[in-house]
């Protein structure tokens, strides 16, 4: 079986049917494809295995790929009150990303092309977050990068032992590891291919963090993944989606240094109390982040009598810890 990735035209991504194909490239100005005997090679080439995209068309089109150079709001804005954290749960958030520009038909990312790393952690008293960069490097690199450094920091700080479910927008991760990808090329002395000389197109990218991934996989007593839609309305996808733009935007400058220091913040008890309805962290949601407020200025919605309850519920646990006073 032949797979037909779609780089640009009517409709990008990757197909099995030259019939389909043909239709969505031809008479498309600048269409970009090409076909490849199986799917990973063909996601390599479009830059990231992602749910298909509609284009309208060179002129109308207003939508943007997520390598472009974009303005975007600072991960200082996000909220994660509302996102669930079970008792003995942790939520990790990972995203990876390119700029790759004015690349030709089948060439590769340029040296000086910039390309990142984030992840979010959600626990019960904490949110950790880190982005890392590095020039030259491919958007499914970025995405191996962003788990990997996910998963060491869990077992650095020997949480391997809790529940801990990773989300993330990247197929070619999540099918790697669910759909027996990451077992086969194990199998197979970590090549794609089952020859003892394989050529460039069986040799497996970014073989050494797959190896590192497969060895953090085993020390954990439950880890489940989920897939959730990139660039829409989940609040921990954008913010990884952010945090990793803002490092490439300070790649490169005099300043720019690639800490690769985490920064811990406490979720606080008010954070912890408005997360007492449980939402599954990998739905899409309407957006939390935070609007600025006087102090004192008054809310004019009326509070139904099960929100006014949850109120009274947060002001008495507050208050028999001497830290709300309503008199």
């Amino acid at each position: 079986m032949k797979y037909y990735a779609v780089k640009k035209g009517r409709k990008t991504g990757v197909f099995t049917s030259w019939n389909e194909t043909e239709k969505l490239v031809k008479g498309y100005p600048g269409a970009k494809y090409k076909s490849f005997k199986n799917r990973e090679e063909a996601e390599d080439f479009i830059g990231k295995a992602s749910a298909t995209q509609l284009d309208l068309g060179p002129i109308n089109s207003k939508s943007k790929p997520k390598t472009a150079s974009r303005k975007h709001e600072s991960a200082e804005n996000f909220d994660f009150s509302d996102v669930i954290t079970e008792e003995g749960t942790i939520i990790v958030y990972t995203d990876g990303g390119s700029r790759n520009h004015g690349n030709h038909l089948g060439g590769h990312v340029k040296a000086s092309d910039k390309a990142a790393w984030a992840y979010l952690i959600l626990t019960e008293t904490q949110q950790v977050s880190n982005s890392g960069g590095e020039f030259g490097a491919t958007n499914n690199r970025m995405e191996i990068m962003g788990l990997l450094q996910a998963l060491n920091y869990l077992i650095t700080n020997d949480l391997e032992k809790e529940k801990v479910t990773v989300i993330t927008d990247s197929k070619y991760v999540l099918d790697a590891i669910t759909k027996g990808w990451l077992a086969g090329w194990k199998r197979k002395g970590w090549k794609r291919g089952s020859s003892s000389q394989p050529t460039e197109k069986q040799t497996l990218k970014n073989r050494e963090l797959w190896q590192q991934i497969d060895a953090n996989l085993g020390k954990f007593r439950q880890l489940n993944f989920k897939w959730t839609k990139g660039h829409a309305s989940n609040e921990g996808n954008n913010f990884v989606d952010e945090l990793l733009n803002e490092t490439m935007d300070r790649m490169g400058k005099a300043d720019y240094q690639a800490s690769l220091t985490p920064k811990i913040e406490k979720r606080t008890m008010m954070q912890q109390a408005k997360s007492a309805k449980a939402q599954d962290p990998s739905d899409s949601k309407p957006s939390s982040k935070r609007i600025g407020q006087t102090q004192g200025s008054p809310v004019h919605e009326k509070m139904s009598d099960k929100t006014k309850k949850s109120v009274q519920d947060v002001k008495a646990a507050l208050r028999q810890m001497g830290l709300f006073d309503d008199k």
